[in-house]
């Protein structure tokens, strides 16, 4: 695997809300699909970038997925409390996949984590169906938080968002 994770530069990140925006639709992980509200969010790179920081897998050019990583106390932070750094919008295009592209997002994003002073854990929230990333994040040490597990949108009360954590 001749895979680069680097910064997200900003005429990539048309391709990266894309690539993420797809993920979520294919997937099925959207409750509304293509007239979800997240939709918009998932394809705005340019606004994680300006508020966290956009890391990408690239291989000879192209780019193959995208991460949003969360600093300690970072505004795009969902759970993460003092201390902590959080993964967000974790995606690899459908022609990528099973090529360990996500794990290096991820360990990337650990690996930034245990760079940050003070930091002390990584957190994440995961929809339930996402059976192969809850697998990434077992086999690099993240463990299931039951007690953090929450609901973006409390008035639908069929969406709850798993939690995990790593202590760095």
């Amino acid at each position: 695997m001749d895979i680069l994770i680097r910064q997200a530069k900003p005429d990539e990140y048309d391709t990266v809300g894309e690539i993420t925006a797809q993920a979520y639709l294919q997937d099925d992980l959207l409750d509304f699909g293509e007239s979800d509200e997240y939709l918009g969010e998932l394809r705005d790179v340019g606004k994680r970038a300006a508020a966290a920081e956009v890391l990408v897998a690239v291989e000879r050019g192209q780019v193959l997925g995208g991460v949003t990583f969360v600093p300690q106390g970072g505004p795009m932070a969902d759970i993460a409390r003092p201390g902590e750094a959080e993964i967000r919008m974790l995606a690899v295009a459908h022609t990528a996949r099973g090529r360990g592209v996500g794990e290096a997002l991820v360990r990337a994003c650990v690996e930034r984590a245990r760079a940050v002073e003070g930091c002390t854990g990584m957190v994440l929230s995961t929809q339930a169906t996402m059976h192969t990333a809850h697998r990434i994040y077992e086999r690099l040490g993240f463990t299931r938080t039951p007690g953090r597990d929450w609901n973006p949108i409390p008035h639908l009360d069929d969406i709850t968002l798993l939690t995990y954590e790593l202590t760095l």
